[in-house]
């Protein structure tokens, strides 16, 4: 049998546990409360985003990610099966369009977060001073922290397109 003091003491650590299990799950959003930016939004380009966010733009361009466009021939740069796939929002209004524009190419931060119109024109009325809480929070729902499909198998549905239709020419290049 356990003494009082033992009693109290494993009592006390339930509770703990239980105060800290139940902060922790209060936490995590709900479905309800995730994040959904304002439609109607259109493609910025890289270059708009690393104007704020550029340890993240830095940090993007040593990735595979910021260079999927390069190993494209000219041929390649206009094949819909390959452009969907590296380049960011093609096929989409405002997405990429063809090789003139470099913002768009390659999978870029708006490939994840979606078009970042409306996440730019909030956060540039907000300036360069520090945000309160509130501004923060509107700033992070104007735009997904990821997108609500599963974006990245669209791509990555077989390492190194051992099932796809790339060209063999391609393959060696990646």
């Amino acid at each position: 049998m356990l003494s009082a003091t033992r009693m109290v003491m494993l009592g006390t650590l339930i509770a703990v546990v239980c105060v800290a299990l139940v902060g922790t799950l209060s936490a995590v959003p709900s479905e309800s409360q995730k994040t959904t930016p304002p439609e109607d939004q259109t493609y910025v380009g890289v270059k708009e985003c690393a104007s704020c966010h550029f340890k993240a733009f830095a940090a993007w361009q040593k990735t595979g990610h910021s260079r999927a466009f390069r190993p494209l021939t000219e041929k390649y740069q206009k094949d819909p099966k390959c452009l969907k796939c590296h380049t960011t929002g093609y096929g989409e209004p405002t997405g990429y369009q063809d090789a003139s524009g470099t913002d768009l190419q390659g999978i870029t931060c708006e490939s994840c977060h979606g078009p970042g119109s409306k996440h730019t024109e909030i956060c540039k009325a907000f300036g360069e001073k520090k945000l309160s809480e509130e501004e923060k929070r509107i700033a992070k729902q104007s735009i997904w922290e990821i997108l609500p499909k599963n974006v990245c198998i669209e791509c990555h549905t077989v390492l190194a397109h051992k099932e796809s239709e790339t060209p063999e020419e391609l393959r060696r290049r990646h």
